[in-house]
């Protein structure tokens, strides 16, 4: 059977793509018949008909894609007791305000994490420490030491304690992503874990050394990262070339494609201050922000 996927000018309207199914008879001859399939806008997974929230983010599959003018798009508002999977696993999202990411891991599955947004775990799932590269590096740039591996089967809940939105992304294959410190909730163990050092940009992240971020990277499998934005979470994809400038404590994510550098702007701030700097991120790639930025100080 072959599949041909037609979603056209649905993209990014409410209307899920139709795909065509192709069925060889006997003497060779093609029969088509319709089935609908509903294309996450989110993460571009194929839904079975009647599915209310996708199976592989746990976004509303009954809304359009909600995209300013200016190109940036919301990231999906997941709804309280939504639930879906990665491998062998099942997360669920209970709560709004400050929201809670309950996992049944399955036999064979792991997340890592930050050890203090770990909400509560039954009794019997294992956990135990995993070594991060950088050592001091890590240290002094406010980057976490030592991070935390839970192992199924079992049960284990994450949350952050402050208001915002989870960001269920999704990686695929050969997909690197850098995201700012602190702001990841969890990930499968199928992703690997180090750090990237930002040139220039010794204070860029107000109020921290702004000089790591994470760097998640997926190589022969697939994987699922969880994030936790403060505020409004919004996206916007980047051309080859473009240039967007961010306020430092607004950025959360980024495509590792995309470059970021700290440029100084002609205003000053103070009396005694040089100025604003912002952030320059030029494409290809993702990048994601937050509306609102709490430090953290180093763990």
């Amino acid at each position: 059977m072959h599949a041909y996927s037609f979603a056209g000018t649905h993209r990014y309207g409410p209307h899920p793509p139709r795909t065509l199914s192709c069925r060889r008879g006997w003497n060779g001859s093609a029969t088509f018949r319709g089935v609908d399939r509903i294309e996450c806008q989110w993460c571009r997974v194929q839904n079975a008909p009647g599915t209310a929230s996708c199976v592989s983010c746990g976004a509303p599959l009954d809304g359009k894609n909600l995209v300013s003018d200016s190109g940036w798009r919301e990231a999906p508002r997941l709804r309280d007791m939504t639930e879906f999977r990665f491998a062998n696993s099942v997360a669920q999202v209970e709560g709004e305000l400050v929201p809670v990411t309950e996992i049944a891991l399955g036999q064979g599955d792991a997340v890592y994490f930050e050890h203090h947004v770990l909400l509560w775990k039954d009794e019997a799932t294992p956990v135990t420490a995993m070594q991060t590269q950088g050592g001091m590096k890590r240290l002094f740039g406010g980057m976490p030491f030592v991070l935390t591996l839970a192992y199924g089967p079992g049960r284990v809940a994450f949350s952050r304690d402050s208001p915002g939105e989870l960001v269920v992304l999704p990686l695929h294959p050969g997909m690197e992503l850098d995201v700012r410190e602190h702001a990841f909730l969890l990930a499968s163990h199928t992703i690997g874990y180090s750090f990237v050092r930002i040139q220039g940009l010794v204070n860029l992240l107000h109020g921290g050394n702004g000089m790591y971020l994470d760097r998640f990277i997926t190589a022969g499998a697939p994987g699922l990262l969880v994030l936790h934005g403060y505020g409004n979470v919004f996206e916007r994809l980047l051309k080859p070339g473009e240039k967007i400038m961010v306020e430092p404590g607004g950025f959360l994510y980024k495509d590792a494609s995309v470059t970021m550098q700290a440029v100084q702007m002609p205003v000053k701030t103070g009396l005694l201050r040089r100025g604003m700097y912002l952030a320059e991120m030029t494409g290809p790639g993702r990048v994601g922000i937050q509306s609102m930025y709490v430090h953290h100080h180093a763990e």
